[in-house]
């Protein structure tokens, strides 16, 4: 008889973006559920990549990342932020932006200690968590603008408060920090031993003139903090898994204690290509109207239809209530999008560890124009 497994995740199942995109390719239904672009990456990038393959950069780099690379990560910091960070011991290269979160959270937490999380929160965030023994912490955002009830995070704040788990702009919701937000974390943390986990892997894709509110731009929050970033969004390569994580160096050293004996390193090909072609400051500044013209048009598209948008200040993704098309939960209504109209959403219920449902629904709109179209074709015979 084979030995059994105790699982560390006995309520975990198949992700929600499988089970959708699985569905969608059963059905032929268009896929805006799952989060990645349907055009084409930027063809300089992909002959870089090419490039530094026939030049025979094909085996290990460092551990912590191609030097050249992490220069000029560094070099953007400075530019975007004006934060001279130390490419050598603040910046270590990672397999995604989830991976770093991961690492990030594995190198800070305890058994018992308490992880303040906001939710809808991005899937990996509570198991990551609870596979490292610790508690999350929930805090609900406030429907439908989705803000943080900073006068409830003081409340739940204990001595046992390892961290608190940022992610802007938001995954599921589009929302995004602002600057009464930041005063409002600094203090909360200030005095404290809480460190900051900082999910920004959409930091280029913001709207409506907004500012990113990185904590690498604000000194007092970085020197608690662990900021995870993904090349993937920003180069419209998703399938690459190619991140970063910056923090203070004692904090980043203790970052790569963990990730040598589980990574080791990531792909030397596309770190060569990326270590040239980060230094097209272009090429990422004018990422957020490039995506902020596909959310308005996809807006106006679905204005068409009986779908409500909520607002949208940054990511791929805008919600839509249809409270006004249903009483079918959010998990049920998806579902049945994409067996009789074609079309694929993600339900927002199951970023929530309860599975609040509000009766939202969440779209991705990086896709061509001609994707949009069809697909609110398809939704207006609701």
């Amino acid at each position: 008889m084979p030995p059994t497994i105790q699982s560390k995740q006995p309520h975990a199942g198949t992700t929600i973006f499988t089970v959708m995109s699985v569905l969608a390719a059963q059905h032929n239904a268009i896929n805006l559920g799952q989060g990645f672009p349907d055009f084409s990456m930027d063809e300089e990038l992909t002959s870089l990549v090419c490039t530094a393959m026939k030049n025979g950069h094909n085996q290990y780099v460092h551990m912590n990342g191609l030097l050249q690379l992490r220069e000029s990560i560094a070099e953007k910091i400075n530019f975007l932020y004006n934060n001279p960070v130390d490419p050598e011991t603040a910046i270590t290269v990672t397999p995604g932006g989830t991976y770093a979160i991961y690492t990030a959270l594995t190198t800070i937490l305890q058994p018992g200690d308490e992880v303040i999380v906001f939710e809808p929160a991005y899937d990996s965030y509570i198991p990551t968590i609870e596979i490292n023994g610790a508690v999350p912490v929930i805090i609900p955002l406030r429907f439908p603008g989705y803000s943080i009830d900073w006068d409830l995070v003081k409340k739940k704040i204990s001595t046992k408060t390892k961290a608190i788990l940022l992610n802007s702009p938001h995954n599921p919701t589009g929302s995004i920090l602002g600057a009464n937000d930041i005063e409002q974390l600094k203090d909360v943390v200030r005095g404290t031993n809480i460190f900051i986990v900082s999910d920004e892997v959409y930091e280029h894709l913001i709207f409506d003139g907004l500012q990113h509110e990185s904590m690498l731009r604000h000194p007092e929050l970085f020197e608690r903090s662990f900021v995870c970033f993904s090349f993937g969004k920003t180069y419209h390569c998703t399938g690459w898994k190619i991140g970063y994580c910056v923090a203070p160096g004692a904090m980043m050293g203790e970052f790569r204690k963990i990730h040598q004996f589980n990574s080791f390193s990531c792909n030397s090909t596309v770190q060569f290509a990326l270590a040239d072609f980060l230094k097209q400051r272009d090429k990422y500044l004018q990422l957020g109207s490039f995506l902020q013209q596909k959310r308005d048009y996809f807006e106006k598209l679905m204005q068409q239809t009986k779908f409500k948008a909520l607002p949208s200040y940054g990511s791929y993704f805008q919600l839509y209530r249809y409270d006004g098309l249903s009483d079918e939960s959010e998990k049920d209504f998806a579902i049945r999008l994409t067996k009789e109209y074609k079309v694929t959403a993600i339900p927002t219920s199951v970023f929530y560890k309860e599975g609040t449902d509000n009766k939202v629904l969440r779209f991705c709109f990086a896709k061509k124009e001609a994707t949009l179209e069809a697909a609110v074709n398809r939704l207006m015979k609701l």
